[in-house]
């Protein structure tokens, strides 16, 4: 009699995107990512990211490992899919300065609008970097972003425009930290100083003064 009940089958069905795993492991890490922007790697839930990616706890521990694990290939991700961008920018087409201020201004606009990646950002910062020193792949993804930076600087210091001595990587510091801040702080700070960190004629008039700044500061005197 059990042998022929059809309730007593298991479900075959898990969403149908087991036949497409990268698929199915991009919508996972697209979910997840919200969810530890969220509510950080302790807060995060695996059961959430599950029942919102239709898929089970048991799928993406197989893709994954662990919650921790997940948490690592997101963080790669996030730093992934913004270096990709950044050379979409065509940068060593451009005159230096020009390309220095489509790369600030590309940096404040991608932060502005990628909260969750700030957030994840922080979350690890918090963690003293504890998981992402676990990454084998995470120097290797920013590598291409201080080299475009070298390239655009060295180019203006041979044509005379940018004064010699700075350090691309600090360079790339001022960069994200300027552009971090406006999202990082922005409730904290609009709420001590009144003032909509989010509206449209304040974030452009920020990011006008982030990119001028930068420039100054690398532009020969």
């Amino acid at each position: 009699m059990r042998r022929t009940s059809r309730s007593a089958a298991p479900p075959r069905k898990e969403t149908g995107r087991t036949n497409d795993p990268e698929r199915t492991k991009a919508n996972i890490l697209e979910v997840a990512e919200a969810e530890f922007g969220e509510k950080g790697l302790a807060g995060a839930r695996i059961d959430e990211i599950a029942n919102v990616t239709k898929t089970s706890k048991r799928m993406i521990y197989y893709y994954f490992g662990s919650k921790e694990g997940l948490y690592l290939a997101v963080l790669e991700e996030a730093y992934r899919r913004v270096r990709d961008v950044e050379a979409e920018l065509n940068l060593q087409d451009l005159e230096p300065e020009e390309a220095l201020r489509r790369l600030v201004a590309f940096t404040f606009d991608h932060h502005a609008h990628h909260e969750n990646y700030i957030r994840l950002v922080m979350s690890e910062n918090i963690s003293r970097g504890q998981y992402l020193a676990q990454s084998q792949r995470i120097q290797d993804l920013n590598v291409p972003a201080i080299a475009a930076i070298r390239n655009l600087y060295e180019r203006g210091v041979k044509l005379g425009l940018f004064r010699k001595g700075l350090d691309p990587v600090d360079i790339h510091a001022s960069i994200s930290a300027l552009s971090f801040f406006n999202v990082s702080n922005r409730h904290t700070f609009g709420l001590i100083f009144k003032l909509d960190m989010q509206s449209p004629a304040y974030v452009a008039q920020r990011r006008d003064n982030v990119v001028e700044m930068i420039v100054r500061f690398v532009r020969k005197t």
